[in-house]
């Protein structure tokens, strides 16, 4: 472990991570998404709510899940107070859980360097999603980081996935053997292009990929592009993806998945119950998982 901040920079491996999966029997991953606008009555008066919110989740679920995701947005917008809000849940997420800042940066070199030090350093995050779109200089100073999680947008749940990582690329070669010129045409989903390219970036042990619930036709085909690779998965439970067919699909020897649930779990209740309420499902999901993992 490094200083940083006043504080450790924690830092998580596969190895550490997998022995968090098997020791729970659960990949679940729980979104810390949390909107003002939706606290139990009982906290939307309270300047300090969103922080008592979370802590309330985390302490319900943190034996059911590995990791928490925390959407960045959510704390973004309210300015300062957001920032100092999203800091102190970070540092109030135990150790031995995988903490993701879900950003989605990516910029050129110089300026991801600063985004990688904001997540890694200053905010001690173990991991932050990043956009793949400007090539692999903006994705680089992410993955420099020892031990830390770069986890890059490969195919999202939204239905605009449909608009570029869903279009097909064509692909026409020329050759020339013996006077007989040929052309062989080849197509491929701009995701896949995505997926095969920037697997090399990094490694197996630093690099993930965003693959989304609501894809589960397309996860045979992703495990064939990138076998060995963590994938966090989001679009469970609210955006209607199928827990069953993507760890019938994509579960591996040490396991290889992160699913992660946020309204499902988080506002299960809106009531003073909600954190018994959340526990609940975080247990659900984790109960189903187990199955998976024995089976």
């Amino acid at each position: 472990m490094l200083k940083g901040r006043g504080a450790y920079i924690c830092r998580m491996t596969r190895q550490e991570l997998v022995a968090q999966i098997f020791s729970k029997d659960s990949y679940l991953c729980v979104g810390l998404d949390t909107d003002k606008t939706k606290l139990p009555t009982h906290l939307q008066n309270n300047p300090d709510g969103v922080f008592l919110f979370n802590k309330a989740i985390i302490d319900a679920t943190k034996n059911f899940c590995v990791g928490y995701k925390i959407n960045t947005a959510f704390y973004e917008a309210e300015g300062l107070k957001g920032w100092e809000t999203m800091q102190r849940t970070v540092d109030y997420i135990p150790s031995t859980h995988f903490k993701i800042a879900d950003a989605k940066r990516g910029d050129i070199g110089n300026t991801s360097a600063q985004y990688a030090k904001a997540f890694f350093e200053t905010m001690n995050f173990d991991a932050v999603t990043v956009a793949p779109y400007m090539g692999e200089d903006s994705v680089r100073p992410f993955l420099e980081y020892k031990n830390k999680w770069t986890i890059l947008l490969g195919l999202t749940s939204n239905t605009g996935a449909k608009d570029f990582e869903l279009q097909k690329l064509v692909v026409e070669k020329e050759s020339l053997v013996e006077g007989i010129h040929t052309v062989h045409r080849s197509e491929s989903f701009l995701y896949e292009k995505v997926l095969q390219t920037s697997s090399g970036w990094g490694s197996e042990e630093n690099l993930m990929f965003v693959i989304g619930a609501t894809q589960a036709e397309e996860f045979t085909n992703v495990r064939r592009l990138i076998p060995r690779h963590f994938y966090l998965v989001p679009g469970v439970g609210a955006q209607g993806g199928s827990l069953k067919d993507i760890s019938e699909k994509a579960l591996i020897e040490d396991c290889g998945l992160l699913v992660n649930a946020s309204r499902a779990v988080i506002y299960a209740s809106s009531g003073e119950d909600f954190a018994e309420a959340a526990a609940n499902a975080a247990k659900a999901y984790a109960d189903e998982m187990k199955a998976y993992l024995q089976h």
